[in-house]
């Protein structure tokens, strides 16, 4: 008997057929297709949740923004707020506060900004920043009578000695910038909405 060798080309069409379909893609190639689909299908509802469990709750957004009256500050008197669970100062300045912090030559400053930078066009006399302190975190002194206001007439902050002036820029101390102004708009001539 002699060895008969089958050419690769006369192999059992059948066989052939199984392994790969009319267009030439192969049962393998469709099984990785659909491991791959199912893999990040998968992945999509596993992350889903961790990632919205990261969104801010009710009571945050409810806390984004706060509205402040303003009507009732007097020149020369501050408030206090509360703004994201931190404070918030809101003060009218007197015509004399403002020409002292108009006087003062920005480039003399640490933090380098004027009264204007600090407040919004046509409410010069209006000025709104967070009660922080920019060095520790502490709430500086000066929004409340009777309170120290340091040696510049704004806020004074007694964990470190910062003192501010009355435009809410550092002047002496170890703070490294100005308090925050945070964002805010009027939403009439007598309340701001801060956030």
């Amino acid at each position: 008997m002699a060895n008969s060798t089958v050419p690769a080309d006369s192999a059992d069409p059948a066989l052939h057929g199984a392994e790969t379909g009319d267009d030439g893609v192969r049962r393998r190639d469709f099984i990785n297709i659909a491991a791959v689909s199912a893999l990040g299908v998968g992945g999509v509802f596993v992350l889903l949740p961790l990632i919205s469990q990261m969104a801010p709750s009710a009571d945050v957004l409810a806390e984004s923004s706060t509205d402040v009256d303003v009507s009732l500050i007097e020149p020369g008197q501050s408030i206090k707020e509360i703004f994201r669970k931190q404070p918030l100062f809101v003060r009218r300045l007197t015509p004399a506060e403002i020409a002292e912090a108009n006087a003062v030559p920005t480039g003399s400053l640490r933090d380098a900004q004027s009264l204007a930078d600090r407040t919004k066009e046509g409410h010069g006399d209006l000025l709104v920043t967070m009660g922080v302190c920019t060095h520790l975190g502490c709430v500086p002194l000066g929004a409340a009578e009777g309170e120290n206001k340091g040696e510049y007439g704004g806020y004074f902050c007694p964990c470190h000695g910062s003192h501010y002036d009355t435009a809410g820029r550092i002047r002496k101390g170890p703070a490294p910038t100005n308090l925050v102004v945070p964002d805010y708009e009027f939403t009439s001539d007598t309340v701001i909405r801060v956030g």
